[in-house]
């Protein structure tokens, strides 16, 4: 007998050898009819795997995220067996799950493919899926395996292969469809129910712009068709919210062929968005401590040599910049952690000078592939809230609760009120992607663990999701449309200050090494301003908008007092214009809405004759009339409660 623990802590005893369908189907009917797959202890797993020792279970359903992802991986294999049918002699490449669906690589050699084909693609996938094929695990030698794909002359397969060592090696086949993988996969293709491909799209072998272009499949599917039609109504409202669309149609960027792909240009609106997040910020850091620095926007390649980054990214960077010196090279700065560390060492420092908390918000080149460049959310040049704090052992903790903290202020401000925390560790077997000792390491994880266990945050750990430098706490918001996005990390790092020969004087007289603990709650602003476009629907609130306010004068009489009107505002921090446009003073409100002004004020002769305004506000229409102290009361009320600045 063994004991299986279940997730409520409830433990039962069961004979070796049991699988997790067969728990299910003594616990409930219903509930085994659900199951999709099983987490046994860490590892997610094929629900028919037997158990062989006392285990921690978790039965996956829909309503679990690993759940989804085994179902959404095994439509891969679906959608492969279909296009494999309807085209003979499809190479594949890889075919994963994503956040939301999946997406496969195949070679269909010289025949034509374009989304006109997606509806037999589908046909044939609900076809197969009728079927109820069951998707089965094989062990296989390496030996086989190469014959296996060989035969097919599947090159893509066979390079996979390469990478894996025999007895490692499993294959799974539903219908008459054989991949290698290694799974887990859902028992049956019965329980796909509908099917929709999504785009087509190329993409690099193995992401490699030197190797050849394949066609990638973007493809979702769901349990019950009532699903795939919520999600298609929430893909157009997604494509409503596109923040490359309304960034075009609210003025606030743009991009140049001149310029260079993924760089962005900052028009006058967007501008004065991005600086009304950063002054928010920097008030908010000021509060807790940090002083401003600014670093230029190249270095000397030997910084990077020395921090440990050259040697782990140097060859996706933007090539060197060579001056007319022999041997002096310098880079474009892809990060600002090592300028910081250099401003560190200008002084000898203190135990009782530290923490010491540079910010900076400093713009950063990183050279992205042409085809992963996607509006202001992957970009090329892009600027960090960054801040570097460094921090006695002994105060590690502390500090890392108080840019939590920070943190959670910024989500509250911005409306981002669901989010989750990612606590991103090392690898369990590979190492060699990771600086520094195992000691440094553990301290590190632990002081992440338990800061984010004492602030109550809803965690989750992942394994090889750590900076090469250190761990890493990732947070994790949900938008209006239900989307989860990485916005904020904070990260242990007792590696670069070791690199950088960082020390400060102790209270016993000697020199000791600082920790270092990298934070940016907004992550990147480009990347955090293209979430906030979506989330809001250009929406924004009052403190945050552009234009908050147009003035709308009935005709050109009236031109004078609305000019009066608006330097009052003007000068209560009020930012807007006068609409001087020979239009009707209907065509003036539309276009007002259009342009998601927060509020209108409206002034014709009654107003001008009385000293007064007449209101109206985005989304709730007239608010009547009111002097100007009233209305600038009103406005301030609302910054002063949206910002949470109180």
């Amino acid at each position: 007998m063994i004991k299986i623990t279940f997730p409520d802590g409830q433990v039962r005893e069961f004979e070796v050898g049991i699988t997790a369908n067969e728990i299910a189907m003594q616990i409930s009917e219903g509930l085994a009819r659900n199951v999709l797959a099983a987490k046994l202890n860490d590892d997610v797993v094929d629900s028919s795997t037997p158990i062989l020792e006392d285990s921690a279970l978790q039965l996956l359903t829909w309503n679990d995220a690993d759940g989804k992802k085994t179902f959404w991986h095994s439509s891969a294999h679906l959608l492969a067996e279909a296009i494999e049918a309807l085209y003979p002699g499809t190479k594949f490449g890889i075919g994963p799950a994503i956040e939301q669906g999946f997406y496969y690589d195949i070679d269909l050699g010289e025949q034509e493919f374009g989304s006109e084909q997606f509806k037999a693609i589908e046909d044939k996938m609900l076809e197969l899926a009728r079927l109820k094929q069951e998707y089965q695990r094989k062990e296989v030698s390496k030996t086989d395996a190469i014959a296996y794909f060989q035969a097919k002359g599947d090159e893509y397969k066979l390079e996979l292969l390469e990478g894996l060592s025999d007895g490692s090696i499993t294959f799974y086949s539903q219908g008459n469809f054989t991949d290698l993988c290694k799974g887990p996969h859902i028992p049956q293709t019965g329980f796909i129910k509908s099917v929709k491909l999504l785009s087509v799209a190329g993409a690099y072998w193995r992401g490699d712009e030197k190797r050849k272009q394949m066609t990638r499949i973007y493809a979702i599917t769901f349990p019950k068709a009532k699903e795939l039609e919520e999600y298609l109504t929430l893909l157009e409202e997604a494509k409503r919210r596109d923040h490359r669309k309304l960034g075009k149609e609210l003025e606030l960027f743009a991009f140049s062929e001149k310029v260079g792909m993924g760089l962005p240009l900052w028009l006058p609106k967007g501008t004065l968005l991005r600086e009304r997040l950063e002054n928010f910020l920097r008030r908010a850091q000021v509060r807790a401590g940090y002083s401003p620095v600014i670093t230029p926007h190249i270095a000397s390649k030997e910084l990077y040599v020395t921090s440990g980054h050259y040697a782990k990214y140097g060859k996706d960077s933007f090539q060197p910049i060579r001056t007319p010196d022999e041997g002096e090279e310098f880079f474009l700065k892809p990060m600002n952690c090592p300028h910081h560390c250099e401003i560190y060492k200008t002084k000898p420092r203190s135990y009782k000078d530290l923490p010491l908390r540079l910010a900076e918000f400093g713009t950063v080149y990183r050279y992205e592939q042409s085809g992963e460049l996607h509006g202001l959310t992957r970009v090329r040049g892009f600027t960090q809230d960054d801040a570097h704090i460094f921090c006695r052992p002994d105060q590690v903790e502390e500090e890392f609760m108080k840019v939590i903290d920070l943190v959670l202020y910024v989500f509250k401000a911005l409306g981002f009120h669901e989010y989750s925390a990612q606590i991103s560790l090392r690898d369990k077997e590979n190492r060699e992607k990771y600086i520094g000792n195992d000691e440094d390491w553990d301290r590190a994880e632990a002081s992440i663990i338990r800061s984010a266990d004492a602030k109550g945050l809803p965690t989750v750990i992942e394994y090889g999701e750590a900076a090469f430098y250190g761990p890493k706490l990732d947070f994790m918001v949900r938008d209006a449309l239900g989307r989860k996005w990485q916005l904020g990390t904070i990260q242990v790092d007792y590696q670069l200050p070791q690199r950088f020969e960082l020390e400060y004087t102790g209270s016993d007289n000697a020199k000791h090494r600082p920790v270092m603990i990298h934070r940016a709650p907004f992550g990147s602003l480009e990347r955090f301003v293209a979430i906030l476009i979506e989330n809001t629907a250009g929406n924004f609130p009052l403190w945050l908008s552009p234009d908050q306010l147009a003035v709308l004068p009935i005709s050109e009489k009236y031109e004078d007092y609305a000019n009066e009107i608006y330097l009052r505002l003007q000068e209560k921090d009020l930012r807007g214009y006068v609409d001087h446009r020979d239009e009707k003073i209907g065509r003036k409100i539309r276009d007002a809405e259009v342009s998601k002004v927060p509020f209108m004020i409206v002034v014709g002769e009654k107003e001008q004759a009385e000293g007064l305004v007449s209101i109206r506000k985005k989304g709730q229409g007239d608010l009547g009339s009111m002097s100007v102290d009233a209305f600038i009361n009103l406005a301030q009320e609302e910054i002063a409660q949206l910002t949470v600045d109180k």
